[in-house]
């Protein structure tokens, strides 16, 4: 059966990036559909709200938004009702529970999440360590890290550093491998978490002949051969064990679900820490 295609227009005063999320979280439910999407960024002007409503009415959908300025969201929401279309602002139920809390009225500034303060630069520096750390990379400094990620090739060790960087985690990554030692530092690393990364011998031998595949690489070698790839995970595990390391196993989970879980474990050892002191 063909999908139905439904068009959705996501709006906001900055990136984008909030509106988009949500919407790919919430049609992710629906898989009968196929989303079309229509990004609508750095809408600040009545001139560009107008370009949205255009945009509405030749591609008719739904409308999630993010507008802080009262009139743009006014004119939005009395177009697409004219239209029959329906109209959502995505953070207002949100942002009305938080304000009713804390007994403040939010401030009412486009773009503000990425106003380059602090945290922004803290970010950036976080993603410039974890790309100078990558594939064991200068393994001299791991302790300045926040995690330390330790996994056979192919365990996607590199795209969850990325991911957790741009979370804020200063993120490094040691291969394993069975015929290299480890850095001798990293059993006695005190600040960062060092975590082990496994996968099962079946799904990662599928993984890399298909990377192989991907390089014009077609000789039969140790890298994908079954008793070979069986005792690396295998020597791997034990060395987790050894050291007392949390494992995930990434089998079936995505980069965006074992960054989770890391920062979860991470979280959990600060309440650990606090508790004890």
């Amino acid at each position: 059966m063909d999908k139905r295609i439904i068009n959705v227009h996501l709006v906001s005063d900055s990136t984008g990036e909030t509106v988009s999320s949500i919407c790919r979280s919430v049609m992710t439910q629906f898989e009968e559909m196929e989303v079309e999407e229509h990004i609508w960024s750095l809408v600040r002007t009545q001139r560009q709200i107008e370009k949205v409503i255009e945009g509405v009415k030749t591609f008719p959908g739904i409308v999630m938004y993010t507008l802080v300025q009262e009139e743009l969201n006014k004119r939005l929401e009395e177009e697409c009702k004219k239209l029959k279309t329906p109209c959502i602002p995505v953070l207002e139920e949100v942002l009305m529970q938080v304000s009713g809390y804390l007994g403040q009225k939010r401030n009412a500034k486009p773009g503000r999440q990425h106003q380059m303060d602090a945290e922004y630069f803290a970010r950036v520096e976080a993603i410039n360590y974890t790309l100078q750390h990558d594939d064991g990379q200068q393994a001299d400094d791991l302790e300045e890290a926040d995690v330390v990620l330790v996994g056979v090739s192919r365990t996607s060790k590199s795209p969850t550093c990325v991911y957790l960087s741009y979370r804020g985690f200063k993120a490094a990554n040691i291969p394993f491998v069975r015929t290299d030692a480890l850095p001798e530092n990293l059993s006695e690393l005190k600040n960062p978490m060092v975590v082990g990364l496994v996968i099962s011998p079946e799904r990662l031998i599928q993984i890399r002949k298909t990377r192989l595949n991907e390089l014009n690489e077609n000789k039969q070698t140790s890298y994908v051969d079954a008793e070979a790839v069986e005792a690396e995970v295998r020597e791997a595990r034990r060395l987790f064990s050894k050291n007392n390391w949390p494992v995930i196993d990434v089998t079936r989970r995505s980069v965006e679900e074992t960054a989770a879980n890391i920062i979860q474990l991470i979280n959990e050892r600060k309440i650990e820490k606090e508790k004890a002191e």
